[in-house]
């Protein structure tokens, strides 16, 4: 069928299943996950709809135009040749630094925090933090692959890749510190594939974990066990987000007080409700009273309506996610390739995995999302470009790979 000139064939379903390539598993994984997305999103968003004055289906439709949105990020994204990433790893990055600068300055304050700017016209909120991750892990694959030769030594091979990861981390740390642990500890675990000094390594875990050691002294030193509560605190620990960094660890050490966090409490009692099979779809009760159940709180909220049984199956969703990913960094024959996939995969895991840690307190409280399940925003978005990346570097691989057999194939004939 024509029109005007205009092929319109190439623009039908079964033309563009055709041309998706990749991980046949991952792209299975993405379905599943935005189709829980939809469920849980739709059930857990009924208190704020009463709040804002808004309809439940209004943030049902955003979420559907988001992952609409998504999923055509992760298409186009899979279709470019991943070697683009490292062409633009160094203007990303050096980008990325001012824009962190930026927002810890000038952000839009939500939740107490500056980790957004607010993107004109669109009106959307941006965290820029999620740029600069993605900045950082092109650069370390770019540099990673690059300094092999050099990578055992600290002058020439080692301080030149942790010195952006602690520019990065030092940046996103004052407004999001969790963030700034997770980031930091993907790039040691990248690192370690790399092949870098285990000595370097452990230099770096030694130097960061002192001030969460310190954090957690000043928890112990302001809380009375004798009573139960936070004691007050110096008015130079009540700058910026020290504060509620000092709170959160006291709610995660003594969560079996009266005064545990109130968001623990109410996560305890979702995951309690749910059992083994759950309430069932749209029957969540705590989501009236869970603070942010769209998002930080979902997994307590899947929990709920599907039970310990629900629970485990998105777990091992993300599991299978990354042994998939494994296998793509395995069957790479490029460095750059294999190192960006591996981050991208290990930080989506990490991250799904300390959301749902912080949901049955096994973490303390973070402000980090379940990664294509929480309900839309700039994450969101960002979670699905390193998606599509990771299958672009899969789709060569599969191309490498069919190239292979041909030739194989046309040996045996001769």
């Amino acid at each position: 069928m024509q029109g005007e000139g205009i092929d319109i064939k190439k623009y039908t379903l079964g033309n563009i299943t055709s041309r998706t390539k990749g991980d046949k598993v991952i792209w299975a994984i993405v379905v599943l996950l935005t189709m829980m997305s939809l469920l849980a999103v739709y059930s857990s968003t009924g208190t704020l709809a009463y709040k804002l004055s808004r309809s439940t289906e209004s943030y049902l439709f955003k979420q559907v135009v988001f992952i609409a949105i998504g999923v055509a990020i992760i298409y186009f994204a899979h279709l470019l040749n991943y070697t683009i990433y490292s062409r633009i790893a160094l203007v990303l990055f050096i980008l990325s630094v001012p824009l962190l600068i930026y927002t810890l300055f000038f952000g839009t304050n939500l939740n107490d925090a500056n980790r957004w700017i607010k993107l004109p016209i669109i009106n959307l909120t941006f965290q820029t933090s999620d740029l600069a991750k993605l900045a950082l892990f092109m650069y370390l694959s770019r540099q990673l692959s690059k300094r092999q030769e050099t990578i055992k030594q600290f002058k020439s091979g080692f301080l030149p890749l942790i010195a952006p990861v602690f520019i990065i981390c030092a940046l996103i740390a004052p407004a999001n510190l969790s963030t700034a642990l997770l980031t930091g500890a993907t790039s040691l675990i990248l690192l370690f594939i790399g092949r870098a000094s285990i000595k370097h390594i452990a230099g770096v875990v030694l130097i960061a974990a002192v001030p969460l050691f310190i954090l957690i002294g000043f928890a112990k030193m302001y809380y009375n066990e004798a009573e139960a509560k936070a004691m007050p605190m110096p008015s130079y620990l009540t700058k910026g987000r020290v504060e509620t960094w000092v709170k959160r660890v006291q709610n995660f050490m003594y969560a079996d007080k009266e005064e545990a966090s109130y968001q623990v409490q109410q996560a305890k009692i979702a995951i309690a409700k749910g059992s083994w099979v759950g309430l069932g779809p749209g029957n969540s009760e705590a989501r009236n009273f869970l603070p942010h159940p769209y998002s930080d709180f979902i997994y307590s909220i899947i929990i709920e309506e599907y039970g310990l049984i629900g629970g485990a199956v998105i777990l091992l969703i993300y599991l299978l996610f990354l042994y998939r990913c494994i296998r793509i960094v395995k069957n790479c024959p490029y460095a750059f390739g294999a190192f960006l996939a591996m981050a991208l995969s290990f930080t989506l895991v990490i991250q799904a995995l300390a959301n749902m840690a912080v949901n049955v307190n096994l973490f303390p409280v973070t402000g980090v999302t379940l990664p294509l399940v929480s309900m839309g925003g700039s994450s969101f978005l960002f979670t699905c470009l390193s998606i599509g990346i990771i299958l672009s570097v899969a789709r060569n691989v599969e191309t490498l790979e069919g190239k292979a057999e041909v030739q194989t194939i046309e040996t045996d004939k001769q």
